[in-house]
């Protein structure tokens, strides 16, 4: 008997990326691949990619180097470059890492099984690209291929992904994005946004709750833009929250401007939508997020806030940052600076400008780049600040008895790590066996983020607590 070939997919990224991750390995063990648990037993590995910043690519890059060692014991072994990283670019990929087999971007996935057997067969199509192989390479091997199409229907309907977790469950409900911010390369990699069908979604959350998972995040690039026929995106919040089985649901990433009260009515009323939102603000000066086409002011995002704290008093919230944008002045900095102070968000993911190529930031004047180390030592203080508005809400927490459900084992042996439904990460004492379950915890201390904590339910293994109240 043929042995079965086996593949291997890493990832880097966002959750757009690690879904991405589930849904290639679902295409390849629908046509028969098994699954390999380390990159040494695959007979295909795939780095799957992202291009948001330039030190992820320089990363990436960085493994497919060591990738290639790999090939000196299996000379069949197939290497692939997928994702936002490959999309961007390219060609230039196929020339800088010529030992990598395949280049494809997120639009080829579905035709992935296809790609890697004329990989192996040196046969290509006329509409992708041909990179002639090295000098001294394997006639058998062929040439490589970078499938680049970037195609305005793909929204990969239909497809299964093959689920990593047992406890909770990501659901692309739409790829691409529309919006055009003029730093970031998403629209550039992943093309206009591309919405999945609302009864198909529904379909998919009914199935992962039979199979006993109760969390889902619905995912997008702009999530809360989704709109399909007479559905809003709160439409489909709703009826996601009342699928049977289903206790937890999240989304991500909404953009400011698609935050309406019909969205927030239905994050108060519906018991399964949890008291969390991620809310990337990017810039607290309007000049700057102007030139970001942001398309909101400081004033409408304070408002907007504001919205979702009246009707969810005890809202998480989080954000997106990014200093030292072209143009950006050491006061429109400070201002930044004071809405941190004036929201005061649970949680902060900070960044410094990347520049990235094709994006339409990089074609600002050359005098407005800020210095790096002058965008570092911005960062830097956006992190201080950061850290110590999380630090002070998370102690004033101490005390709280919140529901968790545990999602793995701690970092300490005999420790469990969970999620509250305001996505406060908490270790606490327990027995694996409770993975997959919801337990009453008291949160005892914090380091400033996450929380320890004493389970005070019963909590046999398996068993769905209630909260115990705050």
């Amino acid at each position: 008997m043929t042995r079965t070939r086996r593949a291997y997919v890493e990832t880097y990224g966002c959750q757009m990326n690690i879904s991405d991750g589930e849904l290639m390995e679902g295409i390849l063990e629908a046509r028969g691949y098994g699954i390999a648990d380390r990159p040494e037993d695959a007979d295909v590995i795939l780095v799957n990619t992202c291009a948001i910043r330039e030190h992820a690519e320089k990363r990436v890059l960085g493994r497919v180097g060591q990738l290639k060692g790999l090939k000196a014991d299996n000379p069949d072994l197939v290497l692939g470059v997928t994702g936002c990283m490959a999309q961007r670019m390219g060609d230039d990929l196929a020339r800088k890492a010529p030992w990598v087999d395949l280049v494809m971007g997120p639009d080829g996935y579905r035709s992935l099984p296809e790609a890697l057997d004329r990989v192996r067969r040196g046969d290509v199509k006329s509409h992708e690209t041909v990179v002639p192989a090295p000098s001294g390479r394997s006639k058998k091997r062929g040439p490589q291929l970078t499938v680049l199409d970037l195609d305005t229907g793909e929204n990969y309907q239909g497809l299964e992904q093959r689920r990593t977790s047992d406890v909770a469950a990501w659901v692309p409900i739409q790829r691409g994005c529309d919006h055009r911010c003029t730093y970031c390369i998403v629209p550039y990699v992943r093309g206009p946004e591309k919405n999945r069908d609302p009864l198909e979604i529904l379909g998919e959350v009914a199935g992962i709750a039979a199979g006993g998972v109760t969390e889902v995040t619905l995912l997008g690039q702009t999530v809360n833009s989704w709109v399909s026929g007479d559905w809003s995106f709160a439409r489909l919040l709703r009826s996601v929250a009342r699928v049977p089985g289903i206790r937890r649901v999240r989304f991500t990433s909404p953009h400011p401007n698609d935050l309406t009260e019909e969205l927030v009515e239905v994050m108060a009323e519906e018991p399964a939508v949890c008291e969390q939102l991620h809310l990337p603000a990017q810039a607290g000066n309007d000049r700057t997020l102007k030139r970001m086409v942001r398309r909101y002011t400081v004033e409408s995002f304070l408002e907007k806030v504001e919205m979702a704290r009246k009707a969810i008093p005890d809202l998480s919230l989080s954000t997106d940052i990014i200093v030292a944008f072209p143009g950006e002045t050491h006061e429109e900095f400070e201002d930044t600076l004071e809405l941190m102070r004036t929201v005061r968000f649970d949680d902060a993911f900070t960044y410094k400008y990347s520049e990235r190529e094709g994006t339409p930031a990089t074609r600002l004047p050359r005098d407005q780049f800020v210095p790096d180390d002058v965008a570092q030592s911005r960062l830097e203080r956006l992190i201080e600040v950061a850290r110590g508005i999380q630090a002070e809400i998370n102690a004033g927490e101490v005390g709280r008895v919140e529901e968790v459900l545990v999602e793995k084992e701690a970092r300490d042996p005999g420790h469990l790590l969970g999620r509250t439904r305001r996505n406060k990460v908490v270790a606490f004492p327990g027995d694996l066996a409770h993975v997959g379950s919801y337990r009453t915890v008291a949160l005892t201390s914090t380091t400033g983020a996450t929380f320890a904590g004493e389970a005070v339910d019963a909590g046999r293994p398996g068993a769905l607590t209630a909260v115990a109240g705050d």
